[in-house]
């Protein structure tokens, strides 16, 4: 009898029995990794996530991220990640080590910054503002989820998903929030991949079906532009040099991601010089830091923790950030739209997310079902790839004024 009580103490039947909760993570855990397989819903990072979820509840494994005041030793100190890898093994070591000190969204960032191109913004500089625009969505849930409940600090990294940007949600969430990491990057992923549904839903509810059919081609015939890049190869090279010395000197805080993100540019920019700088930002370096990041953010989700009101809050606040963000584009289009002769679909605007290139490619289809020539990708892009930006300065405001 000794000996069968053993066996069944060494099993997870008892934890289980104590905290059921525990199977309801591990079904959420089980539907994120079907939205990454089945649906192929970003599934670079959902599939670690929802892996890394279902490794932190099964009880007894000791794969969860426990909270930091059980690191803490006294006197404001901190366990050394030795000791942390001993007491609470290998999952808390990944998060302490390169989430926890944020580390791995910057280079997530800098290969971002690889695969970027900044050739349509800088061919339609005038649509970048409504990159801009878009990232009213950010700031204008923060009040609302104050009212909700939620501290000024919880509620700069909720608002943060609407600027449609999984590595700045994450980040910013560290510096802000980190008890809420995984709510809020589980919503922040999931609304990127629902894209294709919700830019369609805000645009359909916004804009006119003449709107839809405003086509961007011909309006830059009737109205050519005055000025064209004589060297385009030289001004992205220096492009995100000078702009990531100006954001440095208005928003210091948003270095260590833009700073990335114009590196990881400029490598590639360069051409064959560096191009096994560009390949590895973008191939091994990139891969491995996604690895790490899904798996650590998808630890935090215990269920003590991720089965919360607030969680519920967060996926609603979330939304609505989101969709604002959507909406604030279609309108700053509106409204330029009134005052200008050369028109531009509002759908430019409803890609200012940086949601790349899904959003773009979202718009275009829109456009082309309204007009079967009205292409509007490259024009979708330059707004788009504004997007990136303005959503990392925006964190660099967050993390500055809240922090």
């Amino acid at each position: 009898m000794n000996i069968l009580e053993q066996l069944y103490e060494m099993t997870a039947f008892g934890p289980i029995a104590e905290s059921p909760a525990a199977l309801l993570m591990l079904a959420i855990g089980g539907v994120l990794l079907y939205l990454g397989i089945a649906k192929k819903y970003e599934p670079l990072l959902l599939v670690p996530i929802g892996f890394g979820v279902i490794l932190a509840n099964l009880l007894g494994g000791g794969m969860g991220v426990v909270p930091e005041e059980a690191i803490m030793v006294g006197d404001g100190r901190y366990m050394n990640l030795f000791e942390i890898a001993s007491e609470y093994g290998i999952m808390n070591y990944l998060y302490y080590s390169l989430i926890k000190t944020g580390f791995l969204p910057p280079i997530i960032f800098m290969g971002v910054g690889a695969l970027t191109d900044f050739g349509p913004m800088l061919r339609n500089l005038r649509l970048a503002f409504f990159g801009a625009a878009a990232q009213i969505g950010i700031f204008s849930v923060i009040f609302g989820a104050i009212a909700m409940g939620f501290t000024i600090q919880e509620a700069g990294a909720l608002g943060i998903i609407g600027g449609a940007d999984g590595p700045t949600a994450i980040y910013t969430t560290i510096m802000l929030a980190p008890h809420l990491l995984g709510p809020i990057a589980i919503a922040a992923y999931s609304y990127m991949a629902l894209v294709p549904v919700i830019v369609p839903l805000v645009a359909n509810a916004l804009m006119s079906k003449k709107e839809f059919k405003i086509n961007m081609k011909q309006q830059d015939k009737l109205y050519p532009a005055k000025y064209e890049i004589k060297n385009i190869k030289l001004v992205k090279i220096i492009f995100p040099v000078v702009l990531g010395i100006i954001i440095a000197i208005f928003v210091p805080s948003s270095v260590p991601l833009l700073g990335m993100l114009f590196f990881g540019n400029l490598v590639k920019e360069v051409g064959s010089i560096t191009k096994r700088l560009s390949d590895a930002a973008t191939g091994p370096i990139m891969n491995t830091a996604t690895i790490f990041l899904g798996l650590a953010v998808g630890g935090t989700m215990t269920y003590d923790l991720f089965l919360d009101l607030r969680t519920v809050g967060i996926i609603v606040g979330g939304f609505i950030a989101f969709a604002i963000s959507i909406a604030g584009g279609i309108f700053a289009v509106k409204v330029y739209n009134l005052i200008a002769k050369k028109k531009i679909n509002p759908l430019v605007g409803a890609t200012g997310l940086s949601a790349v290139p899904m959003a773009s490619r979202v718009a275009n289809e829109l456009g082309l079902k309204h007009d079967g020539n009205n292409h509007l990708l490259q024009y979708c892009m330059a707004s788009n790839i504004s997007g990136v930006i303005g959503s990392a300065v925006a964190a660099g405001i967050l993390i500055s004024v809240l922090g």
